[in-house]
């Protein structure tokens, strides 16, 4: 099985090398996925609670900050996708992937082989 779990949060950025010079501030209503592997199920019929998963996401995901204040990286949705990638599978191993929306339409994925 593979488990998906979407979260919203709302976040300004720039980026910082942006054809050669920093784009200029806005803020997305990003939207992440995670997809994560399920072996097996529990006596409940569950492979991952999801509500356990949503809660970690509300911890993690820097909801209404500028993101270029909290990471030493320019945020585009990318660099997004790895960061969160990295922090996930530290609780989750079974992670595969982690798509980040910056819009509806145009989005990252990120995952490791």
């Amino acid at each position: 099985w593979t488990l998906v779990v979407k979260r919203k949060f709302n976040a300004a950025h720039f980026l910082t090398d942006y054809h050669g010079s920093p784009e200029p501030l806005h803020g997305h209503t990003w939207e992440v996925e995670l997809h994560i592997r399920a072996d097996a199920l529990d006596t409940g019929g569950m492979g991952f609670d999801f509500v356990e998963i949503d809660n970690f996401l509300k911890e993690i995901l820097p909801d209404y900050k500028l993101l270029n204040d909290l990471f030493d990286f320019s945020p585009s949705a990318e660099n997004i996708a790895k960061w969160l990638y990295e922090k996930v599978k530290e609780r989750y191993p079974s992670l595969q992937k982690v798509v980040v929306w910056e819009t509806q339409n145009c989005g990252a994925e990120y995952f490791e082989l």
